[in-house]
C-alpha cells in the first residue's frame, strides 16, 4: 500500500521516525494499532453503558473476591 502525504505531514512523519521509529511504515502501523485499540475501547464502553447495572464494587465485594481467590489457591484450582 502506498499513501500520498502533503509535504507538511511527510515532514512530521519523518520527524517521528527520527524520534524512535525505524521507518515511516513502522510509525504508520503504530498509529493504526492505536486507532484500532481506541475503537475497541469505544465499543466496550458503549456495550458497558447499555448493559444493566452490576453489583456494587465496594469493600465487601473485594473482600469476598479475595476470599474466593484464596480458597481456589489453597485447593490448587484456578478459574
Amino acid at each position: 500500500m502506498n499513501i500520498s502525504l502533503p509535504d507538511e505531514l511527510k515532514d512530521f512523519v519523518d520527524e517521528q521516525v527520527k524520534r524512535g521509529y525505524g521507518t515511516s511504515s513502522e510509525y504508520m502501523r503504530e498509529l493504526i494499532r492505536k486507532d484500532q485499540d481506541r475503537l475497541r475501547l469505544r465499543e466496550l464502553l458503549l456495550v458497558g453503558a447499555a448493559s444493566p447495572p452490576g453489583a456494587v464494587a465496594d469493600a465487601s465485594y473485594f473482600k469476598g473476591l479475595r476470599a474466593r481467590l484464596r480458597g481456589n489457591q489453597a485447593t490448587g484450582r484456578r478459574r
